[in-house]
C-alpha cells in the first residue's frame, strides 16, 4: 500500500520517487521492492531545520544553513499543504544556496521537506 507524497529509495541505484496518488501495489526497481523513506524531524540546531520568512502576503522564503558541498547536500526542497492539494518542489544543485520561495494561502498551515543525500528526508511543520 502507498499513499500520496511518500517517498521510496531503491537500495541498488538510488533512484527516489514520490507517490502522486494512493496505490494498493507495491514499488519496485531494479527487481526488487524500494524501500520507504522515514521522515525525521529536526530541531531549531538542526542544519535540516527549515527556517521560513514571510515576504509579502502569501510570499515566504525558506532556508536552511546546511552544507552544499558535492558530498553533503541538499537534493531538493518541497513546501507542501496540510491537505496535500499543494506542492512546490525546488531541485538544488551543489554549492547554490539551500533557499527556495513559494506562495502559499495554506490556511492550515504547511510542510517544509527536503531530501539530503547523506542524512533522507527531514520535515518541518509551520502551523498558522
Amino acid at each position: 500500500m502507498t499513499e500520496k507524497l511518500e517517498l521510496y529509495k531503491c537500495v541498488s541505484c538510488t533512484n527516489v520517487v514520490e507517490v502522486v496518488h494512493d496505490g494498493v501495489g507495491e514499488l519496485v526497481c531494479c527487481d526488487a521492492a524500494m524501500d520507504k523513506m522515514g521522515e525525521n524531524t529536526p530541531n531549531p540546531e538542526n542544519a535540516h531545520f527549515a527556517h521560513v520568512e514571510r515576504l509579502d502576503g502569501e510570499t515566504k522564503k525558506v532556508f536552511f544553513n546546511h552544507p552544499m558541498t558535492p558530498e553533503h547536500h541538499i537534493e531538493f526542497i518541497e513546501a507542501i499543504s496540510m491537505d496535500g492539494k499543494y506542492v512546490k518542489r525546488k531541485f538544488l544543485k551543489e554549492n547554490e544556496p539551500a533557499e527556495m520561495y513559494f506562495r502559499c494561502d495554506c490556511k492550515e498551515g504547511y510542510i517544509i521537506r527536503l531530501l539530503c543525500n547523506l542524512d533522507g528526508v527531514w520535515t518541518t511543520k509551520e502551523q498558522h
